[in-house]
C-alpha cells in the first residue's frame, strides 16, 4: 500500500464521525425548537380557544350577513356559508402562523435565539425548527376546525383527506416562512403586527376567500391570480368537494395537482428566503 493511500484512510475515518456529529446537532436543534413551540402552545389554553373562536365568529357573522345577497353564476344552490368556509380554514392557518412566528422577536429579546445561534448547528436548522413548530400548531388548530365541515355543507365521506392535509401543511409552512422572514427583519412585536396587517390580511381577502374571481379580470383579477394564498383557498375547495367533483366557486380554474404544486413551491421559496435573511444578518 502506498504512503498516499495510508494517509487518505485516517482522513476518511475522521471525516465520517464529524459529519454524523454535525447532522446530530442539526436534528437536535430542529427538535428542540419544534418541541419548545409546541409545549408553549399547549400551556396557553386561552391561545387555543382564541385561535378557533375568532375565525368561527368571523365565519358565522360575515357568512350570515352576506348569505342573503350572495349569488354565484353556475352554482345557484351554493350558499355563502359553504363558499366562505375554505377561506376561513386558511384564516385559521394564517392567524396561527402570525402568532407563532411572533415568538421569534420575543425569543431574540429574551436572549434565547442568541444561545441557539452560538450552537454548532446551522441557521437553516433554526428556521426549520421554528417552521415545523409553527406548522404543527397550525395543523392542530385547523384539524379541530375541520370538524365543522358538516355544518358548512360538506360531506366528510367525499373529502380528499390526504390532498387536503398536504395542502394545509404546505400552506402553513409557506405562511410560517413568510412570518419568520418578517419577524427576523423587525425588532418589535408592534411593528410585526403592523406589517402583517398590511401585507397578509389584504392578501387573504383577495385570495378568493370572500368573493370569487371577477368576470372582467382587471387589476383585482391579476392580484388574485398571482396571490399564493389563492392557490391554497382554491385547492382546499378541491379537497373538500373531492378531487374529481365539479367545484362551485373555484377562482382559478387550475387542476388540483397544479395548485398543490404551486403552494408547495411557495412554501419552499418562503423557507429559502427565511434561511437567506437569517444567514445574511449577524
Amino acid at each position: 500500500m502506498s504512503s498516499e493511500a495510508r494517509q487518505v484512510e485516517p482522513v476518511a475515518a475522521m471525516s465520517a464521525p464529524a459529519e454524523v456529529s454535525s447532522l446530530r446537532y442539526e436534528l437536535a436543534t430542529i427538535g428542540v425548537l419544534w418541541s419548545r413551540d409546541l409545549r408553549r402552545f399547549f400551556r396557553q389554553r386561552s391561545r387555543i380557544a382564541g385561535a378557533l373562536i375568532q375565525p368561527l365568529i368571523f365565519w358565522f357573522v360575515i357568512g350570515s350577513g352576506l348569505s342573503g345577497t350572495f349569488r354565484l353564476q353556475g352554482a345557484e344552490g351554493l350558499g355563502y356559508m359553504e363558499y366562505f368556509f375554505p377561506g376561513i380554514v386558511v384564516m385559521v392557518v394564517l392567524f396561527s402562523s402570525i402568532f407563532t412566528t411572533m415568538s421569534v422577536i420575543e425569543d431574540r429579546a429574551e436572549g434565547f435565539l442568541q444561545a441557539v445561534l452560538a450552537a454548532p448547528a446551522s441557521r437553516g436548522a433554526l428556521v426549520l425548527g421554528k417552521a415545523l413548530g409553527g406548522t404543527s400548531i397550525s395543523m392542530v388548530q385547523v384539524v379541530l376546525f375541520l370538524a365543522l365541515c358538516p355544518l358548512a355543507g360538506f360531506k366528510l365521506g367525499v373529502v380528499a383527506w390526504p390532498y387536503l392535509i398536504w395542502m394545509l401543511f404546505v400552506t402553513s409552512m409557506g405562511l410560517t416562512g413568510v412570518g419568520f422572514f418578517i419577524a427576523w427583519w423587525l425588532k418589535t412585536t408592534q411593528g410585526y403586527h403592523a406589517v402583517m396587517s398590511v401585507l397578509l390580511l389584504p392578501a387573504w381577502i383577495v385570495s378568493g376567500a370572500m368573493f370569487p374571481l371577477p368576470e372582467n379580470t382587471g387589476w383585482l383579477g391579476l392580484l388574485m391570480r398571482f396571490n399564493p394564498m389563492s392557490y391554497s383557498v382554491d385547492g382546499l375547495r378541491h379537497g373538500l368537494y373531492g378531487l374529481d367533483a365539479a367545484i362551485p366557486g373555484a377562482t382559478l380554474g387550475l387542476s388540483p395537482m397544479m395548485e398543490l404544486g404551486l403552494a408547495t413551491l411557495f412554501a419552499a421559496l418562503a423557507l429559502v428566503a427565511s434561511i437567506w435573511i437569517c444567514n445574511r444578518s449577524e
